[in-house]
């Protein structure tokens, strides 16, 4: 029973292909009648009542299942019309009598108004409707996946909502692209019905005449009524299908049902509503207009709406009574609190992380306003120790009269490390490379990563999306940048006090291992430097326990801290690969191996340590070799990777540091043996 109903699809389309060839009695074709305008009507209320097309995706291919069924349904009643003189079943018959009423010309009418009206008007508009929609869907879609790339890296969204989010973009693209292949079936079908009806009414005549031998009248009489029913009963469904087809292709996104929708959207404008009562009131002085119907339909309107806007009301003054009244504060002068002088100690202070900000942000930061900064920033601060491994301080929000009023600043251990400006009234719309228009805003550039943007008016953000525009609200562009700052000064955040907040929390997992080494072994300061050498490099300090232990042995051995260091990240090297491998390959740039001789032979030890020697027109080279290897990296949208020997490796970073700081330096050993390595450029002397 279950693998049956588990292939019931399948056995369905096959008896619609039956149907096609095996003739079915009238009384059969009566079941398959009521069940095709059945299925209409389901599929009708489905649309109508889903929140998004997406909850509906098999609609295309149900929309050919159906469409073959009904054209099955007609083949099999033409059949019957035909060699059965017009019997073709009680439903036919009964739609045929009810329409014609006796008068065949009036039944063809009907007949052609409702084809007509099916093909011209719902058809053709839902067949344009889906080509736009999906030319535009298909358009926007980078800019949408660039967005959830947003989202993710301010920490708004997590991995699995990013990926569901992806999934549903690629999805949406399908379904609209099926879609518009799918309305041209419907259109097909319209035309079909007018042949078939053709050929029921000539053919039938045809064969009553001459072959039956009926005359005029009864031919007229007997045919016109099977081929006004079979049309109706045909069109019926139809009609059906091609609505809901225009409802699934005209709905934009919404929260709710299209029930919902219309009711909440029509009942929230009361003075609509009063309006076209009182028109309706003034009807009544026109001459000749039916005053009953005008009377009780404009009353009746004017009477909801007033009802409406009462109600309306009435809510907005209990919100009102609902919000909570500050209570009054003692003020305090300056001069009276700094008198108390463990106030003054509060001074001198310096906030590890601070973000202040002009007037007109703070909509975006105080929560009792509505803004929503706290929550995104706890979203970053959890998505980062589950990244890196570390905790993020609290953060210092405040407002600053020393900045202009739309600008905001971010500080590092009390000095500014970053600076922004943000419109809160716009959208910022992030530029792509090849944009299919231009939209109109004011040029900016995005301060987390330096793209040319614009700030554009909310009306013009679905524009901006269909030309390939990534659309970011004001509190994301402030939080994106902040937790990027945070990323790239995460080495300065990690204290002393962190790392053996650190260390008491690897105790819980590895105590013995924790006990042996810390500090007896590997004392804080120590790991404090491994840990803030490892986050220079935005390399992930969560594996503590591998990172004590490594760092243990080395301290035993007598490694210096250098070496020790190495050492730890090859250790590391999972982690770093999956850092920087994408689908099982690392796109790498690597050194010739001439110029890794001449390193090795030119390392020199000085004041202040050993470094590379070389003359400045080797480096100059290397430097400009290495700026067009890496634009590179921008197309495969990849961080640039510089894979060389270990005994090189943290020389080579410190030598290209001040030039290319974004620039990653991993040794051969610190990547896994089960990934291809895709070497995208070579440095020569």
């Amino acid at each position: 029973m279950k693998r049956l109903l588990n292939n019931a699809v399948s056995l369905f389309v096959i008896t619609i292909v039956l149907l096609l060839i095996i003739p079915l009695s009238p009384v059969l074709l009566d079941v398959m009648i009521i069940l095709n305008i059945s299925i209409s009507m389901v599929i009708l209320l489905i649309s109508m009542n889903i929140k998004s097309p997406l909850e509906f995706s098999i609609f295309p291919s149900l929309l050919l299942i159906t469409t073959l069924f009904r054209l099955g349904i007609n083949v099999s009643s033409t059949r019957n019309i035909l060699t059965n003189q017009g019997e073709a079943g009680a439903v036919i018959r009964a739609f045929g009598d009810f329409v014609l009423q006796g008068n065949p010309v009036v039944g063809f009418i009907i007949f052609i108004i409702i084809l007509l009206v099916q093909f011209i008007v719902i058809t053709k508009g839902a067949e344009r409707v889906a080509e736009v929609a999906a030319r535009f869907t298909l358009d926007a879609m980078p800019g949408k996946q660039m967005a959830v790339d947003a989202d993710l890296s301010s920490g708004l969204i997590t991995e699995d909502q990013a990926r569901k989010r992806r999934s549903d973009i690629q999805r949406e693209a399908d379904f609209y692209g099926a879609m518009d292949g799918a309305t041209k079936i419907v259109k097909g079908d319209a035309i079909m019905s007018l042949l078939i009806a053709l050929v029921n009414l000539v053919g039938g005549s045809a064969i009553g005449m001459l072959q039956n031998g009926m005359g005029f009248t009864e031919v007229l009489s007997v045919y016109s009524i099977a081929t006004i029913g079979d049309g109706l009963v045909s069109q019926i469904p139809a009609l059906l299908i091609s609505t809901a087809t225009g409802m699934i292709v005209t709905r934009s996104v919404s929260e709710g049902s299209m029930n919902e929708d219309v009711s909440h959207q029509f009942l929230a404008q009361p003075r609509a509503i009063m309006t076209a009562g009182l028109v309706l009131l003034v009807l009544l002085f026109v001459p000749g207009m039916p005053k009953p119907q005008l009377l009780i339909l404009g009353v009746g309107l004017m009477i909801v709406g007033y009802r409406l806007s009462q109600k309306m009301q009435d809510m907005a003054e209990q919100a009102e009574e609902q919000k909570p009244q500050a209570a009054p504060e003692e003020e305090t002068t300056p001069e009276e609190y700094y008198r108390d002088i463990s106030n003054v100690y509060s001074l001198i202070g310096v906030e590890p992380v601070e973000m202040e900000f002009g007037y007109s942000l703070i909509p975006l930061v105080d929560e009792a306003s509505g803004g929503k900064m706290m929550n995104r920033i706890v979203i970053f601060r959890r998505q980062y120790a589950q990244e890196m491994g570390l905790v993020i301080p609290s953060i210092r929000l405040r407002d600053s009269s020393a900045l202009n009023t739309n600008q905001y600043r971010i500080k590092i251990r009390g000095e500014e490390v970053a600076r922004g400006e943000i419109l809160v009234d716009y959208y910022l719309a992030l530029e792509p490379s090849n944009p299919s228009g231009v939209i109109d805003g004011i040029e900016t550039i995005e301060p987390a990563y330096g793209i040319p943007s614009r700030w554009i008016l909310p009306e013009n953000k679905e524009m901006a999306e269909i030309y390939g525009y990534t659309v970011i609200d004001p509190l994301s562009v402030m939080v994106t940048h902040l937790s990027e700052t945070i990323r790239r000064h995460a080495s300065e955040l990690l204290s002393r006090q962190e790392t053996v907040q650190l260390a008491e929390n690897l105790k819980k997992t590895a105590p013995e291992l924790a006990e042996e080494s810390i500090p007896q072994v590997v004392s804080y300061s120590l790991l404090q430097k491994i840990l803030v050498s490892l986050l220079q490099e935005d390399i992930p300090i969560k594996d503590l326990e591998t990172i004590v232990e490594t760092a243990s042995d080395c301290v035993a051995a007598g490694t210096d801290f250098h070496n020790t260091v190495e050492n730890v990240r090859t250790a590391l090297k999972r982690t770093i690969t999956r850092k920087f491998c994408q689908e099982g390959q690392m796109s790498v740039i690597t050194l010739d191996a001439d110029l890794e001789r001449m390193m090795v032979e030119n390392l020199v030890k000085g004041e202040s340590g050993v470094q590379i020697s070389l003359n400045p027109d080797t480096v100059q080279n290397m430097i400009t070799q290495l700026g067009t290897e890496m634009k590179k990296f921008q197309d495969l949208s990849r961080d640039p990777v510089l894979l060389t020997s270990q005994v090189l490796r943290f020389y080579v970073r410190q030598l290209l540091e001040p030039v290319y700081p974004d620039l990653n330096v991993l040794a051969f050993q610190e990547v896994t043996n089960n990934i291809q390595i895709q070497v995208v450029g070579n440095i020569t002397p």
